[in-house]
């Protein structure tokens, strides 16, 4: 492959690690492969950057002088609510130009902001997905995976998720052997799925406020293989099924039943990817009670059945 010029759009108020945990694999994977990334850092005027938490950045070059990239990634952070014209000038006259253009957490609303997600499918970090949609109408926002790539367009999701996008890339253009190279000098996975949810049942669901739909949420996420139909859950709340089904979606803002399809997800996730446990093993202690049934999930879920899913994201072991 040739050599490929990488650059990091560097301004004020930037996540430094949108910056540094994408820059690290790119890093990482020219020692090595030698000769297969140039990474280079640019602000406006080529004038050091505060991050938004203090850290002083200094950029190698001027973005009014650097040559064209073959990939050029926007990251997010602070400085992207009210961002300096000038970079969205820049972005919207050299943003056609590249090869690859990647954004990193709410870097996605500066791309926005230039036209250059316009007809596309995107995402951002959880928090932003509805300002991007409400602020840009004619992009597709898709608040639920961890990066999302629309022809050479890639956008990912809130910080550490640039870091999966950057393994998926270097996955593209070197091969999975680097990629799993760079993963286990970082101590990360080699990457997780970009259609896997931003955040866990837990998070994506607010915590209800009265204590015994609490309990609930609690002994749903303890006992994934449990009666947990509607009926069940209530009478442990001690509420009819139809007081419980409304006050539980009032509360955590999902149905009863979609956070316990959550809460399976990942408890056989987890089993796939930490333990050597069989797929019937698995399926019987997440609640599914049958191999086809936890089949079918994961493909509705993360587009990929149990077995292929263990086969590309456990951990390989250490010989």
């Amino acid at each position: 492959m040739a050599q490929r010029t990488l650059l990091f759009v560097l301004f004020d108020g930037v996540q430094s690690l949108d910056v540094t945990g994408p820059l690290e694999v790119f890093a990482g994977a020219e020692k090595r492969t030698p000769g297969t990334y140039r990474v280079r850092t640019a602000s406006l005027d080529g004038g050091p950057v505060r991050t938004s938490s203090g850290l002083t950045l200094v950029p190698d070059e001027a973005l009014t002088t650097v040559p064209d990239p073959h990939t050029l990634l926007v990251p997010g952070g602070e400085g992207t609510r009210a961002p300096d014209p000038r970079l969205i000038d820049w972005l919207r006259a050299r943003g056609p130009g590249v090869p690859r253009l990647v954004s990193v957490c709410t870097g996605a609303i500066l791309i926005a902001a230039a036209g250059l997600l316009e007809g596309r499918r995107a995402t951002t970090h959880w928090a932003y997905c509805d300002k991007l949609a409400r602020d840009h109408p004619q992009v597709a926002v898709d608040p639920e995976p961890i990066y999302v790539r629309d022809g050479h367009v890639a956008t990912s999701a809130g910080v550490t998720s640039g870091i999966d996008l950057a393994l998926a890339l270097v996955e593209e253009d070197l091969d999975r052997d680097v990629a799993l190279a760079v993963a286990r000098h970082l101590v990360v996975f080699l990457r997780r799925p970009g259609n896997q949810a931003q955040f866990s049942a837990q998070l994506a669901a607010q915590t209800a406020q009265r204590a015994p739909l609490r309990e609930v949420q609690r002994w749903i996420t303890e006992h994934p293989a449990g009666d947990l139909t509607v009926e069940s859950l209530a009478a442990r709340a001690r509420l009819s099924p139809r007081h419980f089904a409304r006050a539980f979606r009032e509360e955590t803002g999902m149905t009863p039943g979609r956070y316990v399809d959550r809460v399976r997800l990942e408890h056989a996730r987890r089993l796939l990817e930490d333990t050597t446990d069989g797929i019937e093993e698995v399926a019987r202690a997440s609640g599914y009670g049958t191999p086809e049934a936890m089949r079918r999930a994961f493909v509705k879920a993360l587009g990929a059945a149990p077995a292929e899913y263990r086969r590309r994201f456990r951990p390989a072991v250490a010989r």
